[in-house]
């Protein structure tokens, strides 16, 4: 192996270990929600902000993000970033208060909006479009999917052996790690045609955002018909208006509307919205199932998502060579299917259940079909996009999939409050209710993933995904 060529697999080597962490902090914190819960003194109502906070933040500020690294420089703004979420990861371990750990989240997102585009910017600068591109990307999005599913195991494992602020303090050495290795590992690039940063677009459609899951979220507490919930619709409906008032008499707008003329781009991010949906709200409900139903410790709980794991780990590098093989379009319709039957077997939750009989086989399911989607995705949302567009590319589908995972939480947790709050009301016993109202949040969820099914069928289109002979490459300093 050259020099050069070690130095590319180092970098990417590098750069998966942090997006790792990344995707960690997305599911790590499930498990550890009761115990957050009890320790600071949590409302019901505020608790699901420890995810959304960090969710919103992060698919609200990640096409800056890309916007900035192709300007400032990808590696600049990836070390930026890494800076940024490390501390931030300190604070939250170190929150004393409700505001205080949402806050640290929201720090928490805003890092990784900065690190992740900028971190699949340079792969895709550094690796050549075709087979050896496709195998870093494979490795990239396994990396997503593992990720996604080993952080309600380690939530459950750090929360019972040692306390829940580790979740966020087990981030510190691995970050202080990717400080001093990005200088010699990672090389830098940029698109010197990027000359304006967006920042009102930004903050725009991200406040617009927060405020729409705020009235989804409280809406439950206000009435569906309040006053409140319906201001809060407003003035988001009124904040994506002006965002896109503003976007429009820009000369280098967030969002260029040319992209999406790649209709596998558009179909991609469509997948990666339903994929966010599902995959945010389904660890939710089914860590509280287990917990508040089954009555599984945290740890148990953990420990049951090795399942979903370890599927995903034996699968993933079958899922990376059979892209190459057969292409990104079967393979991503084989994976959404799989989700959206996985989804269909935890309809079938009951009160006097088992992890065995109720969630085993659905688990092994849905870890057959995340590497199936999060490999061929990934790939499918840089198809045909000229390098000075790979910042604008990565952050679109990361923010796809972020915003659909904050969206998905509020919406499927509001689906399950209200018929499990109707069921009380008709004098059912509660683990009835709450099962009652995770089974209709899975039917759902199951709905949800069909439509990912369809977009997959009518936009993805191979031709686009073939390697194009004359790459426009990036600016590399």
């Amino acid at each position: 192996m050259t020099a050069s060529m070690k130095t590319k697999w180092l970098a990417l080597a590098l750069i998966c270990v942090v997006q790792f962490m990344v995707v960690l902090d997305i599911a790590i914190v499930n498990v550890a929600l009761p115990s957050i819960q009890v320790d600071l003194g949590f409302s019901q109502d505020n608790l699901q902000w420890v995810i959304s906070a960090y969710a919103l933040f992060f698919g609200g500020f990640l096409l800056l993000g890309g916007r900035l690294g192709d300007r400032l420089g990808r590696r600049r703004v990836f070390f930026a970033g890494i800076a940024v979420f490390t501390v931030a990861s300190l604070l939250a371990g170190l929150s004393w208060s409700e505001g205080s750990l949402i806050g640290a989240r929201a720090l928490q997102g805003f890092g990784a909006a900065l690190l992740s585009p900028a971190a699949l910017a340079i792969l895709t600068a550094t690796f050549a479009e075709g087979r050896e591109r496709n195998i870093a990307l494979g490795v990239w999005g396994a990396t997503g999917g593992f990720g996604a599913a080993a952080g309600v195991l380690f939530g459950g494992v750090l929360t019972d052996l040692l306390s829940w602020e580790w979740i966020f303090f087990v981030n510190v050495p691995v970050g202080a790690a990717a400080l001093v290795l990005t200088p010699l590992w990672v090389p830098e690039s940029r698109d010197l045609r990027t000359k304006t940063f967006d920042i009102p677009g930004a903050t725009l459609i991200t406040a617009a955002l927060v405020v729409l899951v705020l009235g989804i979220t409280q809406a439950n507490e206000w009435g569906w018909g309040s006053a409140p919930t319906w201001l809060a619709f407003g003035a988001s409906a009124v904040l994506h208006v002006v965002f896109l008032a503003w976007e429009r008499g820009r000369e280098e707008p967030l969002v260029p509307m040319s992209i999406f003329g790649v209709r596998t781009v558009l179909g991609a991010n469509i997948t990666g919205f339903v994929l966010g949906v599902v995959l945010f709200s389904m660890f939710l409900l089914l860590t509280l199932y287990m917990q508040q139903v089954l009555g599984l410790s945290p740890l148990e709980t953990g420990v049951g998502y090795l399942a979903v794991a370890g599927t995903a780990i034996v699968w993933a590098n079958v899922a990376a060579a059979l892209v190459n093989r057969v292409g990104v379009k079967p393979i991503l319709l084989l994976g959404m299917t799989l989700l959206c039957a996985g989804l269909v077997t935890f309809t079938q939750v009951s009160v006097g259940g088992s992890y065995w009989a109720d969630l085993f086989p659905g688990f092994l399911i849905i870890g057959l079909g995340m590497p199936f989607v999060f490999v061929p995705v990934t790939i499918a949302a840089v198809a045909g996009v000229s390098h000075d567009q790979a910042g604008l590319a990565s952050g679109l589908i990361n923010t796809s999939q972020q915003i659909g995972g904050a969206l998905g939480i509020a919406v499927l947790s509001a689906v399950a409050t209200n018929v499990s709050t109707g069921a009380m009301a008709t004098g059912t016993a509660q683990p009835q209710a709450l099962v009652d109202g995770f089974s209709t949040a899975f039917w759902a969820g199951a709905g949800i993933a069909a439509v990912g099914v369809l977009a997959i069928a009518v936009f993805v289109r191979q031709s686009e995904l073939a390697p194009r002979a004359e790459p426009v490459p990036a600016t590399t300093i």
